[in-house]
């Protein structure tokens, strides 16, 4: 495993936090805004926060290799953000969020062929657990149309196909990483303008959609894909994945308290079962004491 696993899962508790309340301020925002102007308008917001981070941080504005870092733009901030948009305003915020949470199941199926991620029994045993946590949470589903479903589990695939290239990237040594999270989302922004000649873009400046705005520009966009592609840096991809999970329960949660979208029974069993699935996945990712060589005593045994 790389470097630093603590930080990297305190960094997802505090993503799960982030993200999952970031749902509910999509589906407020979209009361105001067409999805077009609800993503443009929170990827110009992140993008700004992230490129005036560069120089006060001391780095460089200078921009990373272009080709590779726009086709991490266009995955991860056009396509991501403007489908995950259309998805919310046509579902409820619970269950695309948990939908959206796919996720760490296609990231599993493409690092095993692409980054030769060996998956052990214990992390399997996790997938299974927040396989059978879906299931309860959306059975049967609520809140939303078979479009907005679809467009849900794409987002999760389009996520981890995004979070593959993301690895691929940071490996060859070549980005640094705050530079790199800040010019994916300029250029990921600047593609999502020419959709306006062919989809409607507008939106009223009430209060709410403001603070939403706010929060989804600096704290999901900036902060979220920022703490997201740290906790790649320092976690096997299925590690990642499966931890991530608790992002759909702050969700669920959030909704049911914020939104009257009460959880039922299935959906707190689902809960649970991924709770279960999360301790299974930081077990399986705790570090192991070296076996003693042959010979040596412990330092027990020595006094």
């Amino acid at each position: 495993m790389k470097r630093g696993p603590g930080s990297a899962y305190l960094a997802l508790v505090v993503l799960a936090l982030i993200w999952g309340f970031s749902w509910i301020a999509m589906k407020v925002a979209t009361r105001d805004a067409t999805p077009l102007a609800l993503a443009i308008g929170r990827s110009a917001v992140g993008a700004v926060a992230l490129l005036a981070l560069l120089p006060a941080t001391g780095r460089s504005l200078r921009p990373p290799p272009f080709v590779p870092t726009l086709i991490l733009g266009l995955l991860q901030t056009t396509l991501y953000t403007v489908v995950a948009s259309v998805a919310i305003m046509l579902g409820s915020a619970g269950n695309t969020s948990v939908l959206v949470y796919t996720m760490p199941f296609w990231l599993a199926l493409l690092a095993w062929p692409v980054l030769r991620e060996r998956i052990g029994g214990a992390r399997w045993l996790a997938l299974f657990l927040a396989a059978v946590g879906l299931a309860f949470i959306l059975g049967p589903l609520r809140g939303g149309t078979t479009v907005s479903r679809l467009l849900a589990v794409l987002c999760g695939l389009v996520w981890a196909v995004s979070a593959i290239w993301a690895i691929l990237l940071q490996r060859s040594g070549r980005y640094e990483l705050l530079s790199m999270t800040a010019w994916q989302m300029v250029w990921g922004t600047l593609a999502m303008l020419p959709l306006v000649l062919v989809l409607p873009c507008a939106a009223r400046w009430t209060g709410s959609f403001t603070l939403a705005i706010l929060y989804l520009g600096v704290g999901a966009s900036a902060a979220g894909w920022l703490l997201w592609l740290f906790i790649l840096s320092r976690l096997p991809p299925s590690a990642a994945g499966v931890a991530s999970m608790g992002t759909p329960m702050v969700g669920v949660i959030s909704a049911s308290l914020l939104l009257h979208e009460i959880p039922t029974r299935g959906e707190l069993t689902g809960i649970a079962c991924i709770l279960t699935a999360l301790l299974v996945n930081a077990r399986a990712a705790a570090p192991r004491p070296a076996p003693a060589r042959p010979g040596t005593r412990s330092s027990e045994q020595q006094t």
